[in-house]
């Protein structure tokens, strides 16, 4: 549907997604299925009452999704160093 919004969860995010994130897809969604880019005056209202409220459902999903067989998303630790320090 739509190219430009990304899949917001780990592991295909390396890290947790952040609000910014989360309205930045919400924006795409809205501006996709609305067909404006930038509603006009009269309409910015609902565009943006869509938007934050998309985001906010989105929030809600990535919160409580259950990833089944994903491993936690960590740093990998050093490799010693071969002098012991």
């Amino acid at each position: 549907m739509c190219r430009s919004i990304k899949t917001l969860r780990p592991p295909v995010l390396p890290h947790e997604a952040t609000p910014d994130d989360i309205r930045a897809a919400a924006l795409q969604y809205v501006r996709k299925i609305s067909g404006f880019r930038a509603p006009a005056a009269h309409n910015r209202e609902v565009f943006d009452r869509a938007v934050d409220e998309i985001a906010d459902a989105t929030a809600r999903l990535l919160a409580t999704l259950e990833v089944r067989g994903a491993h936690p998303v960590r740093t990998p630790e050093p490799e010693p160093r071969p002098d012991g320090v």
